[in-house]
């Protein structure tokens, strides 16, 4: 219910408005997303790369529905890849594109295209781009799309989620060598007719897919913030003999920065996931639909480092 409650709210520009001028929201900007602009993003990264961490870049939007909209956001991306290989930060950091924001609601062929792009200028700089996951309907679309830039760019990321039926059999299709994926439990709201309902079986799929991924020829990114699945990630890595430049770790900007660090200072590759950009309002939203108790962990995470 308070699920379906958040996700009714994130589509609502009166409760975004609310939300928007409420006293507490600045420091829960400040906090999960590194600013509105490209100059935020690189003052982020910078600091994150010069404690050790790798990075990947989201430019926030989606829900695109022209295509001036989705080729603004093709050359937000452009733009940024050319500044942060400009800056040296490349490769640390790579970024993470959403299909969607490039035009694949209502033109796959122009979602292709405008990531391609965006591909290719990631590969000028030396470094990549990891295709995020949304909501089911568009896991086929977004697969396909990811095997037909992998011909020319076979270093893009995938992204699987933990949460559909599906996905341990998408991660036997894809820990083939150099096969990058993201793994991670999911943010959309999804019927039980394609996605586990409750916490326990998300994370039960969680550690059989990791299992999969660990035990292929592919590069694992463990995305998680959770104490038991980081430490079975840490387990596995020692059972399957995966040295720390074999995997990584993927953990959200702003949250657990102190078990962030605990990680690169103890060898593994940490990537924080950095959001960026005016549209703040959905990304927040959608993290406390993902799981309400969220709520409870944003406000636990502005009051502590850990």
């Amino acid at each position: 219910m308070l699920r379906s409650v958040i996700l009714a709210a994130s589509r609502s520009s009166q409760v975004e408005r609310l939300v928007a001028t409420a006293p507490f929201t600045r420091d829960v900007v400040r906090r999960f997303v590194a600013g509105a602009g490209t100059d935020d993003a690189l003052r982020a990264t910078r600091a994150l790369v010069a404690d050790g961490q790798a990075v990947t870049l989201d430019n926030l939007g989606e829900d695109t529905v022209t295509p001036e909209q989705a080729n603004a956001t093709r050359d937000e991306y452009l733009k940024l890849l050319r500044l942060l290989g400009a800056a040296g930060l490349t490769p640390a950091a790579e970024v993470s594109v959403k299909l969607s924001a490039l035009g694949q609601m209502f033109d796959e062929q122009l979602a292709y295209d405008n990531a391609r792009a965006i591909c290719a200028a990631a590969d000028a700089v030396g470094t990549t781009v990891t295709l995020d996951m949304e909501d089911h309907t568009t896991t086929d679309s977004t697969l396909d799309i990811l095997a037909k830039l992998r011909k020319d760019y076979p270093s893009t990321g995938a992204v699987l989620q933990a949460y559909l039926r599906r996905t341990e059999s998408d991660c036997r299709e894809l820990s083939g060598a150099g096969s990058r994926v993201r793994l991670c439990k999911g943010a959309y709201k999804e019927p039980e007719s394609v996605a586990y309902q409750s916490a326990r079986e998300v994370d039960k799929s969680y550690v059989r897919c990791m299992n999969v991924l660990m035990s292929g020829d592919g590069y694992p990114m463990l995305a998680t913030h959770d104490p038991r699945l980081i430490a079975i990630g840490e387990d596995r890595a020692r059972w399957f003999d995966r040295g720390p430049e074999r995997f990584e770790f993927q953990m959200l900007f702003g949250i657990r920065p102190e078990e962030q660090k605990r990680l690169v200072g103890d060898g593994y590759t940490v990537r924080t996931y950095v959001p960026y950009g005016d549209q703040w309002y959905g990304y927040l939203m959608r993290r406390l639909a993902e799981r309400p108790a969220n709520m409870m962990f944003f406000g636990r995470a502005l009051m502590s480092k850990k």
